[in-house]
């Protein structure tokens, strides 16, 4: 998940409920320029995450899950690595 693409999520998410940004803001209960441009990277021009509260409300906002939300992601520009996930166990004596 990168960057662009969470703020392209947001974005894609206003779209499909006919809503600006500024509108998915309003009825997440948030700034209405929380989504604006100017916000995604600092002075400095670092980039600008979403925090898991914003996130969270316009999840609640669209009664969306954020595997739901997944899907507003483009997913295109980015190649997923094949993860392999090792578990380590513990033996127990009986």
């Amino acid at each position: 998940m990168t960057h662009k693409e969470i703020w392209d999520g947001i974005k894609n998410l206003a779209q499909s409920m006919n809503l600006s940004c500024s509108g998915l803001a309003k009825i997440s209960g948030l700034d209405s320029t929380t989504f604006n441009k100017s916000r995604q990277k600092t002075r400095f021009g670092q980039d600008r995450w979403p925090t898991t509260l914003t996130i969270s409300r316009i999840l609640d906002a669209a009664g969306i899950t954020l595997s739901e939300f997944a899907t507003y992601m483009p997913s295109d520009t980015h190649v997923y690595p094949k993860c392999e996930i090792k578990f380590k166990t513990k033996k127990y004596k009986r």
